[in-house]
């Protein structure tokens, strides 16, 4: 007849979530808060360029584009588009790539 522990695996010092005063912690990824893309006015490039930018690159309706456009004017920035960090990067680098100044960075 053969005898098997009912010990678990490591013994009974391995000490296991469920023992008093003992805290499990997982690796998470940091709150997922999305990251955002913002276009900030500049003295270069016309309103109704950045306007069709807004509707070229993200799709935007004119209308849509145009009150994003306004504000860039007149606030000096504004968010054209929320996501991952990845995708924020790549829109960021789209607008470089139209010229216009544009920057990412989490949501607040």
């Amino acid at each position: 007849m053969s005898t098997r522990s009912s010990t678990p695996p490591g013994g009974p010092a391995s000490p296991g979530p469920q023992e008093a005063g003992q805290v499990a912690v997982l690796d998470r990824p940091e709150t997922a808060r999305p990251w955002i893309t913002l276009v900030w006015n500049d003295p270069v490039n016309l309103m109704s360029y950045v306007s069709w930018v807004f509707q070229t690159h993200f799709g935007y309706p004119k209308a849509k584009a145009e009150r994003l456009m306004m504000q860039v004017h007149e606030e000096g920035r504004a968010v054209v588009s929320t996501g991952t960090r990845e995708k924020m990067e790549a829109d960021t680098e789209a607008m470089h790539g139209y010229g216009l100044w544009a920057t990412f960075q989490q949501d607040d």
